[in-house]
């Protein structure tokens, strides 16, 4: 058996809906109907094989070639197997992903493991605003799982953020962690303004010193041995995250105008 090969045969004019494009949903389907399954586009509905040359026969393992920026929700709410998707995705990568694994080779847009609840989405490129983060409408953003980033991320990096781990290895843009209420990011490069705006609880980590506002405290230096546990456990996750070896940091409490039982430490 090889993988399902999914090889976009234009560039798109609109939007794509593909969350049936799962191994959870194509799981015992034949060619045959899986080239019949019919995608939201636009106004209409189209069929896979009208979008995509099919090749390959295991829906455990899905590969999408000629990846596009307009191809929405690809790995919504999957349970199992894996995802990869070579070129650029569009918004809700990831939406409320249970389990299994997504590799993209490319940039994606906004709204990246938001309601993630398990399985891990490694990101081989640039991401849009509000990863990790709650839908309009919903106070629920990331609840577990684990994310890395390997480019830049855009702004509301974990609003509403309830668990799991976000590792970004480049950049963010402002309000990082914003009303987040539990679980880790991790940003090796900068961060934007107003870092931890609303944040309840949580960890951020950060390698360069944030510009900070009013409600965010300094409380000093320290040794924390947690961390080495923390690095530990990353050690087996394809990141730079994963050669880390520190504990020192300078660490600061907030947001205090909202309980301010959250914590942001930079690196020493």
């Amino acid at each position: 058996m090889s993988a399902l090969t999914l090889t976009l045969k234009t560039p798109l004019q609109q939007r794509v809906d593909c969350s049936p494009l799962t191994p959870d949903y194509l799981a015992g389907k034949s060619a045959a109907e899986i080239a019949g399954i019919e995608l939201q586009c636009g106004n209409r509905k189209l069929r896979v094989d009208a979008l995509f040359d099919i090749s390959g026969d295991d829906t455990n393992e899905i590969v999408i070639r000629n990846g596009d920026g307009k191809l929405d929700f690809i790995g919504s709410k999957m349970q199992s197997g894996s995802i990869a998707v070579h070129g650029d995705a569009g918004s809700y990568l990831g939406f409320q992903m249970k389990k299994g694994e997504i590799t993209l080779h490319g940039n994606a847009n906004a709204y990246v493991a938001s309601g993630m609840a398990g399985g891990i989405i490694k990101i081989n490129g640039n991401v849009g605003d509000f990863l990790a983060s709650a839908i309009p409408g919903d106070r629920k953003g990331m609840k577990g799982g684990t994310v890395i980033i390997t480019g830049n991320a855009g702004d509301r990096v974990g609003d509403q953020m309830r668990r799991g781990i976000v590792l970004i290895e480049g950049n963010v843009g402002a309000y990082c962690a914003s009303r987040m209420l539990a679980g880790t990011i991790g940003v090796m490069g900068s961060v934007g303004d107003y870092v931890g705006f609303g944040m309840r609880r949580g960890t951020l980590l950060l390698f360069s010193k944030p510009s900070l506002h009013a409600t965010l405290q300094d409380c000093g230096s320290h040794t924390l041995p947690f961390l080495s546990l923390m690095f530990k456990s990353f050690r087996s996750l394809p990141s730079k995250f994963a050669s880390i070896d520190k504990n020192r940091v300078q660490r600061y409490a907030g947001d205090l105008a909202n309980d301010g039982k959250g914590e942001i430490l930079v690196f020493m």
